[in-house]
Formats: C-alpha cells, sequence, structure tokens
C-alpha cells in the first residue's frame, strides 16, 4: 500500500504547497464545471474559467505546452460560450412569455442540438491547425526550454516522443469537443469521452495524479452526460410537436 501511495503521490514530494493547492483547486472547478455542462447550466463557464487560468499557470511552468494551449483555448471559448447559452436561454424565455402554452420548462432552458454539415468544415480546420500548431511547439521546444536562444540547441522530429503524439491528438479532439459544446451540440461529450479516456494514462505517465484522477472522473462524467443530453434533446423535440 506504502509503494502505491509513493507511486501515486510521489512526484509530489518536490512540489510547493502552492503548487498543490493550484492543482487542487483547478481540479474541483473543473469536475464541478462538466457537472454543470451535463445539466445545461450556464455556470459551467464562469467555473470552468477559473479551472482554465490556474492550469495555463501551472502547465507553463510545468512546460506541457500542448495542454497549456489547450486550457488558453478553453479560456477563450468559455467566454464564447457563456455568450451563446446565455443568449439561447435568454430567446427560449422570451418566446415562452409570448405564448403562455409554450411556456414549459424545457423551452425555457439552453436547448441542445446534433452536428450538422456545416461543423464538419469547422472541425476539419480546427484538427489540422492545432496538430500543426502544437507540433511546431514541441519542435521548438528546445529553444523554449533554451530560454528562447537557439544557441547550442539541436531540432528535429526525431526528438518527438509517444508522449508528444499522444498530446497532438488529445489536443485537438479537445479543441474540437469545446468549440461543439459552446455550440451546443450534442457530439461534443463523444471527443470528450475518447479525449478524457486517453489523458488518464497519459497523466499518470507524466505524474500529475490528482489530474490524471480529474480525468476519470470527466471519462465517467462524459458518458453519463452524453445519454442526459440525447434525453434532453428528445424531450425538447417532444414539447416542440406538442405545441406546433
Amino acid at each position: 500500500m506504502v509503494e502505491l501511495f509513493n507511486w501515486l503521490f510521489g512526484q509530489y514530494a518536490d512540489y510547493s504547497t502552492l503548487f498543490i493547492s493550484l492543482e487542487l483547486i483547478a481540479v474541483s472547478c473543473g469536475v464541478a464545471s462538466v457537472l454543470l455542462a451535463s445539466r445545461l447550466n450556464v455556470l459551467v463557464f464562469p467555473i470552468g474559467l477559473i479551472s482554465t487560468a490556474i492550469f495555463v499557470y501551472l502547465l507553463w511552468q510545468w512546460q506541457l505546452f500542448g495542454d497549456m494551449f489547450i486550457n488558453a483555448y478553453y479560456t477563450v471559448m468559455s467566454l464564447y460560450g457563456w455568450f451563446n447559452w446565455t443568449k439561447n436561454k435568454a430567446q427560449l424565455q422570451n418566446r415562452a412569455k409570448k405564448d403562455i402554452q409554450s411556456g414549459s420548462e424545457i423551452q425555457s432552458e439552453v436547448q441542445v442540438e446534433h452536428i450538422n454539415k456545416q461543423d464538419l468544415p469547422i472541425l476539419a480546420l480546427l484538427a489540422v491547425a492545432t496538430i500543426a500548431f502544437v507540433a511546431l511547439v514541441y519542435y521548438f521546444r528546445p529553444v523554449i526550454n533554451n530560454n528562447f536562444s537557439f544557441d547550442g540547441v539541436v531540432l528535429g522530429l526525431h526528438l518527438f516522443t509517444w508522449v508528444d503524439y499522444t498530446d497532438m491528438l488529445t489536443t485537438a479532439l479537445f479543441l474540437m469537443a469545446m468549440w461543439l459544446m459552446a455550440r451546443r451540440k450534442i457530439e461534443h461529450w463523444l471527443l470528450w469521452i475518447v479525449a478524457d479516456a486517453i489523458s488518464v494514462p497519459l497523466y499518470f505517465y507524466k505524474g500529475f495524479t490528482f489530474t490524471a484522477f480529474q480525468y476519470v472522473i470527466f471519462t465517467l462524467i462524459a458518458i453519463w452526460a452524453y445519454y442526459e443530453w440525447q434525453q434532453r434533446y428528445r424531450s425538447q423535440s417532444t414539447v416542440k410537436t406538442a405545441y406546433a
């Protein structure tokens, strides 16, 4: 048992109390934001902003630049999603006020949608741009680690590790999922499930146990949330039919 504990948490022995506290706060806010997202609660975005802002700082300190880029992107998309969800909810509430018969609870909440053909080109662009950007960051990682100096630095794809390639994949999946989430698309949960599941062993390998456990929880919540959003879509479709 002691050996297992040391394997899981031994890397924190050299961490400052500040870093450990920040990671725990970021993880707690991250889990809370995913739970709020599963319930279509607009508070997912302000709570998520706390988590992503902290992780941007921590990941920069840990020199995990791909992960840092994800969280910086999350911060921007959280602002966009917050605006989009709030606007959608306000429109539905105003519509319900104009028609007393349509003033049901379901219709006054944020509505969800399925992905459509118009979303696919943007998703493809996000995937290609993300992989290219993260690959570029890792290619020049020796320069970044050398205080942005090329003196004595060796560059090349041969320096890439399987962790780097996996990071590129999960980064692309996360960015596509976050954009779809901001657009209220049900299928974003499928991307979360795949990316979160991959991230669990990846973060254990990197030595960030609390974050790895966070992704275990994320995976389970995403599976449940996917079915929750499917049920919500069927419910709102039934209401639309009833009042058509």
